[in-house]
Protein backbone atom coordinates (compact mmCIF):
# COMPACT_ATOMS: atom_id res chain seq x y z
CA UNK A 1 0.00 0.00 0.00
CA UNK A 2 1.36 3.41 -0.94
CA UNK A 3 1.98 5.72 2.01
CA UNK A 4 0.92 8.76 -0.01
CA UNK A 5 -2.72 8.76 -1.09
CA UNK A 6 -3.94 11.42 -3.50
CA UNK A 7 -7.35 12.50 -2.23
CA UNK A 8 -8.15 14.02 -5.62
CA UNK A 9 -7.85 10.64 -7.33
CA UNK A 10 -10.53 8.82 -5.33
CA UNK A 11 -13.43 9.22 -2.97
CA UNK A 12 -11.87 8.73 0.44
CA UNK A 13 -12.71 9.50 4.05
CA UNK A 14 -10.99 9.14 7.41
CA UNK A 15 -12.32 7.38 10.51
CA UNK A 16 -10.74 7.31 13.97
CA UNK A 17 -11.45 4.71 16.65
CA UNK A 18 -10.00 4.06 20.11
CA UNK A 19 -10.38 0.49 21.28
CA UNK A 20 -7.62 -0.19 23.75
CA UNK A 21 -4.28 -1.54 22.56
CA UNK A 22 -3.84 -0.27 19.00
CA UNK A 23 -1.89 -3.38 18.04
CA UNK A 24 -5.16 -5.27 18.25
CA UNK A 25 -7.23 -2.66 16.42
CA UNK A 26 -5.28 -2.60 13.15
CA UNK A 27 -5.75 -6.08 11.72
CA UNK A 28 -9.58 -6.20 11.86
CA UNK A 29 -9.69 -3.19 9.53
CA UNK A 30 -6.43 -3.45 7.61
CA UNK A 31 -7.43 -5.98 4.99
CA UNK A 32 -11.10 -5.23 4.59
CA UNK A 33 -12.05 -4.20 1.04
CA UNK A 34 -11.84 -0.47 0.49
CA UNK A 35 -9.41 0.16 3.35
CA UNK A 36 -6.48 2.16 2.03
CA UNK A 37 -4.43 2.69 5.18
CA UNK A 38 -4.61 2.02 8.93
CA UNK A 39 -2.29 3.99 11.22
CA UNK A 40 -1.72 3.41 14.94
CA UNK A 41 -1.44 6.55 17.01
CA UNK A 42 -2.62 8.85 19.77
CA UNK A 43 -5.49 11.35 19.91
CA UNK A 44 -7.66 13.33 22.31
CA UNK A 45 -4.87 14.67 24.54
CA UNK A 46 -3.21 17.98 25.32
CA UNK A 47 0.46 17.49 24.39
CA UNK A 48 1.96 17.72 20.92
CA UNK A 49 3.71 14.64 19.56
CA UNK A 50 3.40 12.46 22.67
CA UNK A 51 5.50 9.35 23.05
CA UNK A 52 4.18 5.84 23.70
CA UNK A 53 5.61 5.93 27.22
CA UNK A 54 3.90 9.24 28.01
CA UNK A 55 0.53 8.09 26.68
CA UNK A 56 0.61 4.74 28.46
CA UNK A 57 1.48 6.53 31.70
CA UNK A 58 -1.73 8.58 31.35
CA UNK A 59 0.29 11.80 31.40
CA UNK A 60 -1.05 13.44 28.24
CA UNK A 61 -4.77 12.63 28.11
CA UNK A 62 -4.39 10.79 24.80
CA UNK A 63 -6.05 7.52 23.91
CA UNK A 64 -4.40 4.85 21.83
CA UNK A 65 -6.31 4.84 18.56
CA UNK A 66 -6.28 3.85 14.92
CA UNK A 67 -6.95 6.20 12.03
CA UNK A 68 -8.40 4.55 8.95
CA UNK A 69 -8.35 5.95 5.43
CA UNK A 70 -11.10 4.28 3.43
CA UNK A 71 -13.23 4.40 0.31
CA UNK A 72 -16.85 4.62 1.52
CA UNK A 73 -18.17 3.44 -1.85
CA UNK A 74 -16.50 0.09 -1.20
CA UNK A 75 -16.60 -0.20 2.61
CA UNK A 76 -18.99 2.22 4.26
CA UNK A 77 -18.64 4.04 7.56
CA UNK A 78 -21.55 1.95 8.86
CA UNK A 79 -19.53 -1.18 8.09
CA UNK A 80 -16.51 0.30 9.87
CA UNK A 81 -18.67 0.97 12.92
CA UNK A 82 -19.97 -2.59 12.89
CA UNK A 83 -16.41 -3.91 12.73
CA UNK A 84 -15.34 -1.56 15.52
CA UNK A 85 -18.02 -2.63 18.01
CA UNK A 86 -17.07 -6.27 17.47
CA UNK A 87 -13.47 -5.65 18.64
CA UNK A 88 -14.11 -4.03 22.04
CA UNK A 89 -15.82 -4.28 25.40
CA UNK A 90 -17.97 -1.13 25.21
CA UNK A 91 -19.05 -1.49 28.85
CA UNK A 92 -15.55 -1.06 30.34
CA UNK A 93 -14.83 2.50 31.49
CA UNK A 94 -11.42 1.68 32.93
CA UNK A 95 -9.56 0.39 29.87
CA UNK A 96 -9.76 -2.68 27.68
CA UNK A 97 -9.16 -6.22 28.88
CA UNK A 98 -5.61 -6.62 30.24
CA UNK A 99 -4.76 -2.94 29.59
CA UNK A 100 -5.99 -0.53 32.23
CA UNK A 101 -6.01 3.25 32.38
CA UNK A 102 -7.38 6.27 30.55
CA UNK A 103 -5.22 5.74 27.46
CA UNK A 104 -6.92 2.40 26.82
CA UNK A 105 -10.51 3.64 27.00
CA UNK A 106 -12.84 3.30 24.01
CA UNK A 107 -14.14 6.17 21.90
CA UNK A 108 -15.38 6.94 18.41
CA UNK A 109 -13.92 10.19 17.06
CA UNK A 110 -16.14 11.63 14.34
CA UNK A 111 -14.82 13.76 11.47
CA UNK A 112 -18.17 15.11 10.22
CA UNK A 113 -21.73 15.61 11.34
CA UNK A 114 -22.73 12.62 9.24
CA UNK A 115 -20.20 10.39 11.00
CA UNK A 116 -21.43 11.70 14.36
CA UNK A 117 -25.04 10.80 13.62
CA UNK A 118 -24.09 7.36 12.29
CA UNK A 119 -21.95 6.69 15.36
CA UNK A 120 -24.73 7.75 17.74
CA UNK A 121 -27.21 5.56 15.87
CA UNK A 122 -24.90 2.55 16.00
CA UNK A 123 -24.33 3.05 19.72
CA UNK A 124 -28.08 3.21 20.32
CA UNK A 125 -28.56 0.00 18.35
CA UNK A 126 -25.91 -1.76 20.44
CA UNK A 127 -27.59 -0.55 23.64
CA UNK A 128 -31.01 -1.76 22.50
CA UNK A 129 -29.71 -5.12 21.27
CA UNK A 130 -29.36 -6.50 24.79
CA UNK A 131 -26.07 -8.11 23.78
CA UNK A 132 -24.35 -6.50 26.76
CA UNK A 133 -25.81 -6.56 30.28
CA UNK A 134 -24.03 -3.38 31.40
CA UNK A 135 -24.39 0.20 30.10
CA UNK A 136 -22.44 1.18 26.99
CA UNK A 137 -19.77 3.70 28.03
CA UNK A 138 -17.94 4.22 24.74
CA UNK A 139 -17.90 7.95 24.04
CA UNK A 140 -18.68 9.69 20.74
CA UNK A 141 -16.24 12.61 20.48
CA UNK A 142 -15.24 15.17 17.89
CA UNK A 143 -11.97 14.27 16.23
CA UNK A 144 -8.88 16.22 17.22
CA UNK A 145 -5.23 16.08 16.20
CA UNK A 146 -4.04 12.54 15.56
CA UNK A 147 -0.35 11.75 16.12
CA UNK A 148 1.03 8.59 14.46
CA UNK A 149 2.77 6.27 16.88
CA UNK A 150 6.40 5.23 16.61
CA UNK A 151 7.24 3.17 13.53
CA UNK A 152 7.73 -0.13 15.37
CA UNK A 153 4.07 0.05 16.48
CA UNK A 154 2.77 0.30 12.91
CA UNK A 155 1.40 -2.93 11.46
CA UNK A 156 2.53 -4.78 14.58
CA UNK A 157 0.46 -7.88 13.76
CA UNK A 158 2.57 -8.36 10.64
CA UNK A 159 5.97 -7.46 12.09
CA UNK A 160 5.63 -9.58 15.23
CA UNK A 161 2.99 -12.16 14.35
CA UNK A 162 3.74 -14.71 17.09
CA UNK A 163 3.89 -12.15 19.90
CA UNK A 164 0.77 -10.43 18.58
CA UNK A 165 -1.25 -13.65 18.67
CA UNK A 166 -0.01 -14.55 22.16
CA UNK A 167 -0.79 -11.06 23.42
CA UNK A 168 -4.31 -11.02 22.00
CA UNK A 169 -5.16 -14.38 23.52
CA UNK A 170 -3.61 -13.60 26.92
CA UNK A 171 -5.31 -10.20 27.10
CA UNK A 172 -8.77 -11.78 27.08
CA UNK A 173 -9.90 -9.89 23.97
CA UNK A 174 -10.33 -12.95 21.76
CA UNK A 175 -12.35 -14.84 24.36
CA UNK A 176 -14.59 -11.82 24.95
CA UNK A 177 -15.27 -11.44 21.22
CA UNK A 178 -16.01 -15.12 20.89
CA UNK A 179 -18.49 -15.05 23.80
CA UNK A 180 -20.36 -11.94 22.69
CA UNK A 181 -20.28 -12.10 18.91
CA UNK A 182 -20.04 -15.78 17.96
CA UNK A 183 -23.39 -16.52 19.54
CA UNK A 184 -24.40 -20.13 18.88
CA UNK A 185 -28.15 -19.45 18.87
CA UNK A 186 -27.74 -16.57 16.41
CA UNK A 187 -25.67 -18.76 14.13
CA UNK A 188 -28.28 -21.52 14.18
CA UNK A 189 -30.71 -19.04 12.69
CA UNK A 190 -28.20 -17.78 10.14
CA UNK A 191 -26.62 -21.02 8.94
CA UNK A 192 -28.02 -24.16 7.34
CA UNK A 193 -27.91 -27.36 9.36
CA UNK A 194 -24.83 -28.57 7.48
CA UNK A 195 -23.07 -25.20 7.73
CA UNK A 196 -23.63 -25.15 11.49
CA UNK A 197 -22.53 -28.77 11.88
CA UNK A 198 -19.29 -28.15 9.98
CA UNK A 199 -18.29 -24.74 11.31
CA UNK A 200 -19.48 -24.94 14.92
CA UNK A 201 -19.36 -28.68 15.67
CA UNK A 202 -16.16 -29.50 13.74
CA UNK A 203 -18.11 -31.70 11.36
CA UNK A 204 -17.24 -32.99 7.90
CA UNK A 205 -19.65 -32.95 4.97
CA UNK A 206 -19.92 -35.91 2.56
CA UNK A 207 -17.31 -36.02 -0.22
CA UNK A 208 -18.54 -35.46 -3.79
CA UNK A 209 -21.90 -34.34 -2.39
CA UNK A 210 -21.14 -30.74 -1.50
CA UNK A 211 -21.47 -27.44 -3.30
CA UNK A 212 -17.93 -26.60 -4.37
CA UNK A 213 -15.99 -29.86 -4.73
CA UNK A 214 -15.97 -29.57 -8.55
CA UNK A 215 -16.70 -25.85 -8.79
CA UNK A 216 -14.54 -24.07 -11.38
CA UNK A 217 -15.94 -20.52 -11.62
CA UNK A 218 -13.59 -17.57 -11.13
CA UNK A 219 -13.81 -15.70 -7.84
CA UNK A 220 -13.06 -15.93 -4.13
CA UNK A 221 -14.33 -18.12 -1.30
CA UNK A 222 -15.15 -16.31 1.95
CA UNK A 223 -15.87 -17.49 5.49
CA UNK A 224 -19.60 -18.29 5.60
CA UNK A 225 -19.78 -16.91 9.16
CA UNK A 226 -17.67 -13.75 9.05
CA UNK A 227 -17.43 -13.01 5.33
CA UNK A 228 -13.63 -12.77 5.49
CA UNK A 229 -11.90 -13.77 2.23
CA UNK A 230 -10.12 -17.10 2.66
CA UNK A 231 -9.32 -18.75 -0.68
CA UNK A 232 -9.17 -17.88 -4.38
CA UNK A 233 -10.25 -19.91 -7.40
CA UNK A 234 -6.74 -19.24 -8.73
CA UNK A 235 -5.38 -21.62 -6.07
CA UNK A 236 -8.15 -24.24 -6.31
CA UNK A 237 -7.55 -27.61 -7.94
CA UNK A 238 -9.10 -31.05 -8.20
CA UNK A 239 -7.38 -33.28 -5.65
CA UNK A 240 -9.74 -36.17 -6.33
CA UNK A 241 -10.85 -36.24 -2.70
CA UNK A 242 -14.39 -34.91 -3.15
CA UNK A 243 -13.88 -31.65 -1.25
CA UNK A 244 -12.66 -28.23 -2.43
CA UNK A 245 -8.86 -28.18 -2.35
CA UNK A 246 -6.54 -25.19 -2.45
CA UNK A 247 -2.75 -24.82 -2.53
CA UNK A 248 -2.80 -21.78 -0.24
CA UNK A 249 -5.10 -19.23 1.40
CA UNK A 250 -5.38 -15.67 0.12
CA UNK A 251 -3.80 -14.49 3.38
CA UNK A 252 -2.12 -16.94 5.76
CA UNK A 253 -3.07 -14.74 8.72
CA UNK A 254 -6.75 -15.44 8.08
CA UNK A 255 -6.41 -19.14 8.87
CA UNK A 256 -4.97 -20.83 11.93
CA UNK A 257 -3.77 -24.39 12.32
CA UNK A 258 -4.33 -26.73 15.24
CA UNK A 259 -3.35 -30.33 15.95
CA UNK A 260 -6.37 -32.63 15.56
CA UNK A 261 -6.15 -36.00 17.33
CA UNK A 262 -9.74 -37.11 16.73
CA UNK A 263 -10.78 -40.34 14.98
CA UNK A 264 -7.52 -42.04 15.90
CA UNK A 265 -5.50 -39.85 13.53
CA UNK A 266 -2.96 -37.05 13.79
CA UNK A 267 -4.02 -34.25 11.48
CA UNK A 268 -3.69 -30.48 11.20
CA UNK A 269 -7.02 -28.72 11.46
CA UNK A 270 -7.62 -25.41 9.68
CA UNK A 271 -9.83 -22.77 11.34
CA UNK A 272 -10.84 -19.25 10.41
CA UNK A 273 -8.95 -16.63 12.42
CA UNK A 274 -11.87 -14.20 12.36
CA UNK A 275 -14.78 -16.46 13.36
CA UNK A 276 -12.92 -19.45 14.84
CA UNK A 277 -14.99 -21.67 12.53
CA UNK A 278 -13.80 -25.13 11.58
CA UNK A 279 -12.87 -25.12 7.88
CA UNK A 280 -11.17 -28.44 7.23
CA UNK A 281 -7.61 -29.79 7.30
CA UNK A 282 -4.26 -29.14 5.62
CA UNK A 283 -2.03 -31.92 4.28
CA UNK A 284 1.48 -32.13 2.85
CA UNK A 285 0.54 -33.67 -0.50
CA UNK A 286 -0.37 -30.63 -2.60
CA UNK A 287 1.00 -29.64 -6.01
CA UNK A 288 1.94 -26.05 -5.14
CA UNK A 289 5.41 -24.70 -4.31
CA UNK A 290 4.78 -25.26 -0.57
CA UNK A 291 3.45 -28.78 -1.11
CA UNK A 292 0.26 -28.06 0.82
CA UNK A 293 -3.34 -29.13 0.22
CA UNK A 294 -6.01 -27.21 2.08
CA UNK A 295 -8.92 -29.63 2.10
CA UNK A 296 -11.91 -27.43 2.99
CA UNK A 297 -15.59 -28.13 3.57
CA UNK A 298 -17.89 -26.37 1.10
CA UNK A 299 -20.30 -25.67 3.97
CA UNK A 300 -17.67 -23.43 5.61
CA UNK A 301 -17.45 -21.24 2.51
CA UNK A 302 -19.47 -18.83 0.41
CA UNK A 303 -18.40 -18.18 -3.16
CA UNK A 304 -18.25 -14.65 -4.58
CA UNK A 305 -17.90 -14.73 -8.39
CA UNK A 306 -15.49 -12.30 -10.01
CA UNK A 307 -18.39 -10.41 -11.59
CA UNK A 308 -19.90 -9.77 -8.13
CA UNK A 309 -16.78 -8.75 -6.21
CA UNK A 310 -17.42 -5.03 -6.49
CA UNK A 311 -21.16 -5.29 -5.77
CA UNK A 312 -20.55 -7.27 -2.59
CA UNK A 313 -17.77 -5.06 -1.23
CA UNK A 314 -14.77 -7.15 -2.27
CA UNK A 315 -13.53 -5.04 -5.20
CA UNK A 316 -10.02 -4.88 -3.72
CA UNK A 317 -9.66 -8.59 -4.51
CA UNK A 318 -10.20 -8.04 -8.23
CA UNK A 319 -6.47 -7.29 -8.42
CA UNK A 320 -5.82 -11.00 -7.79
CA UNK A 321 -7.09 -11.70 -11.30
CA UNK A 322 -5.20 -10.40 -14.32
CA UNK A 323 -7.94 -8.60 -16.24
Amino acid sequence: MENQINQHDMNIEVATFAGGCFWCMVKPFDEQPGILKVVSGYTGGHKENPSYKEVCSDKTGHLEAVQITFDPTVYSYEQLLATYWQQIDPTDAGGQFYDRGESYKTAIFYHSEEQKQQALKSKEEIEKSGRFKKPIVTEILEASTFYPAEEHHQGYYKKNESHYKRYRKASGRDEFIKQHWNNKEELKGKLSEMQYYVTQENGTEPPFKNEYWNHTDEGIYVDVVSGKPLFSSLDKYDAGCGWPSFTKPIDELEVIEKIDLTHGMIRTEVRSSESDSHLGHVFNDGPGPNGLRYCINSAALRFIPYSRLEDEGYSVYKKLFSK
